[in-house]
């Protein structure tokens, strides 16, 4: 029958368009169509007549019964949460009181008389009407929410003599409507269930609870479980038919100060959290079942990643899901405490609001920790150091020159380059989400405060931020663009090298975890480090090639003739020897250095010391027929018309 499905489908497709008062006028059109459809209508020009009330046996025969049932319930619901709603925002937070309070609890328990009513057509004839367990266990879940409603509303506005004891009355109502749709989720597995109590039941027990002077630490599960009529045993044995562990599992008895015992919480919840070195409490019962489920997953996510090495990176990934809800669960349930207490006007600094700043410290890191896991399980292998090859299929019908001549096997062909660049995108996009993530840890309370751990985030966002200019810079190599895959590299390598040398190195964790988050171990950082290292002089060289290439091509488009290898020694020869151009030939005339002349042109022109004297003793001591012979004899010319005596 699809008892809650029907009702929660019609509340949303309203609050989709309207109010309350849109809901009600649809479902007034509705309760005519399956009237005029089932033949129930008063027809025109006809007195009334009151309606006949359904039966058993209208129900055997179609189940549109039920619908009706269901949509005046609603109706009447509607009304009366419309009329309260109207009602609060013309008195500006002031109760309703007199006739006005009295109309919308008469349309309360209009509402829960007609849910009553289909519980017990159902319960009463599970024969006739086909019911079955779990039909009846959710028209009894739903009658429960109504009277809780009921019961709810008449307390909130201060009516009755002893406050507990009315409040008692509630949260029996409640709690019966809580454990029945928590057993139908775990049974299930819908949603529609989880997203019921999150926003009608559990808020509202919550207060009860506060009301009744329940310690806040005391869950609502424990409260719901405590205030459930057990002495009903086929109601008993209804909810453990779908979830044998609703009432059982290592529960022990948690004492609130005015000496009731309630249902505690389980011993694996933890009543501490610590971060960085700092112990706080855990001040509200939520936060501790919601951290609790988190570690249960996060086991569960170990085990399956150890087992499952090879797995796809899609397939590791995905099982990331269960824990990544039940973090942001635990976050969820940090910000609705702090914002309960805001509420409440508690002091800043109460010792609950620090803790529960710490808290959310510790929890909105953690699941920012498991995102940048989950991307990382999502790039693969060593954080997408190394860019290996993927298999491609092999066709069907191999065209004729890709089959071996003797074994007429296929030959694999490699990746095309835009299969290539696709990877190095969805890894770059994947690395840029991890560096936003990382960068969304500092805008959380408190997290600035702390000088050392915003050293510790730089350095792991330089880490990432090393492996994305390695993929980009890939993807320059792939295009062809050796200078840009350089300058990436040579960045990529900078921002390892200052990785290494940081003083947060000697913090870093020396074990590789199963399940990764925002750690790295030193291994990787060094292993990245010379990975880039050896990049960067690789790339370095085709740099160089390059241009030498483009010189010579330079060179070789240019009009004048290349010089003879005999002039060009010094240059490797890219292209190839040139036998022909070896040297000119045939030689032609041109300037050859040599060592210059010198000539002493002053010497005759100028006396230097003991030059006259050594003159006249050659003169002197000379032959008469000599001297005069001499004299007689021309002086010779020397270079240039001159020359030395």
């Amino acid at each position: 029958m699809d008892i809650t499905q029907f009702v929660v489908s019609k509340r949303d497709a309203a609050f989709l368009v309207g109010d309350y008062s849109t809901y009600r006028t649809q479902l007034s059109r509705r309760i005519l169509t399956v009237r005029k459809r089932l033949g129930r209508t008063t027809p025109k020009n006809s007195k009334f007549a009151k309606k006949e009330p359904v039966t058993a046996e209208d129900i055997a025969k179609d189940h549109e019964f039920v619908r009706l049932l269901l949509l005046l319930s609603e109706r009447a619901r509607a009304h009366a949460l419309h009329m309260k709603s109207i009602h609060a925002e013309d008195n500006h937070g002031q109760g309703i009181s007199g006739s006005s309070r009295k109309h919308i609890l008469s349309r309360l328990d209009k509402a829960s008389k007609i849910a009553r009513e289909l519980l017990d057509l159902l319960s009463n004839n599970k024969d006739t009407t086909g019911a079955t367990d779990t039909d009846v266990l959710e028209a009894r879940a739903y009658a429960a929410s109504l009277s809780g409603a009921i019961e709810f509303e008449k307390q909130s506005q201060g009516v009755g003599t002893k406050k507990n004891a009315s409040w008692d009355k509630c949260l029996v109502e409640l709690s019966t409507a809580r454990v029945i749709y928590a057993s139908l989720l775990q049974a299930t597995k819908k949603d529609i269930f989880k997203e019921l109590l999150a926003s009608t039941i559990d808020p509202s027990i919550r207060y009860a609870a506060y009301q009744s002077n329940i310690p806040r630490t005391v869950s609502v599960p424990s409260v719901s479980k405590k205030y459930f009529p057990r002495d009903d045993k086929a109601l008993v044995s209804a909810v453990e038919s779908l979830d044998p562990t609703t009432f059982g599992g290592g529960e022990r008895e948690v004492v609130s100060e005015e000496g009731k015992s309630f249902a505690g919480t389980d011993e694996r919840i933890p009543n501490t959290i610590a971060w960085r070195g700092r112990t706080a409490a855990i001040v509200d019962a939520s936060i501790g079942q919601a951290l609790a489920a988190r570690t249960s997953a996060e086991s569960r996510l170990a085990e399956t990643l150890s087992s499952q090495p090879d797995a796809p990176p899609r397939e590791r990934a995905a099982a990331y899901d269960d824990v990544l809800i039940a973090a942001q669960d635990a976050a969820d349930a940090t910000r609705r405490a702090i914002e309960e207490l805001e509420k409440e006007n508690v002091d800043p600094s109460d010792s609950r609001f620090q803790d529960l700043h710490v808290t959310s410290l510790a929890v909105n890191y953690d699941l920012i920790g498991l995102r940048v896991g989950r991307n990382r399980t999502l790039i693969g292998k060593d954080d997408g150091l190394e860019f290996e090859p993927q298999s491609v299929r092999k066709r069907k019908r191999p065209d004729a020159m890709e089959v071996d001549e003797g074994k007429g096997a296929v030959k694999e062909k490699e990746q095309g380059k835009g299969k290539k660049l696709s990877r190095l995108r969805e890894r770059v996009v994947l690395l840029d989400a991890i560096l936003q993530s990382i960068d969304s840890i500092k805008e959380l309370r408190g997290a600035m405060r702390d000088a050392v751990f915003i050293e510790e985030l730089e350095a792991k966002r330089g880490y990432f931020q090393a492996l994305k200019c390695l993929n980009i810079a890939r993807s320059h190599a792939l295009l062809a663009s050796p200078v840009n895959a350089l300058a990436l590299f040579a960045r990529a390598e900078s921002l390892s090298a200052k990785l290494l040398t940081s003083d947060t190195s000697r913090n870093w964790t020396t074990e590789l975890a199963v399940v990764p988050k925002l750690d790295f171990s030193p291994s990787q950082a060094q292993q990245l480090h010379r990975r880039l290292t050896a990049l960067v002089l690789q790339y370095r060289a085709l740099v160089d090639l390059k241009n030498i290439y483009a010189q010579n091509a330079k060179a070789a488009k240019s009009d004048t003739a290349p010089e003879p290898l005999v002039e060009r020694l010094h240059e490797f020869p890219i292209d190839g020897v040139d036998l022909k151009n070896i040297v000119t030939w045939p030689p032609r005339l041109r300037p050859v250095p040599v060592k210059p002349l010198f000539f002493d042109v002053a010497w005759n022109y100028i006396d230097y010391p003991g030059r006259r004297a050594r003159e006249v003793e050659d003169r002197v001591g000379a032959p008469n027929g000599a001297a005069e012979e001499e004299e007689k004899k021309p002086a010779k010319k020397g270079w240039f018309g001159f020359g030395r005596s």
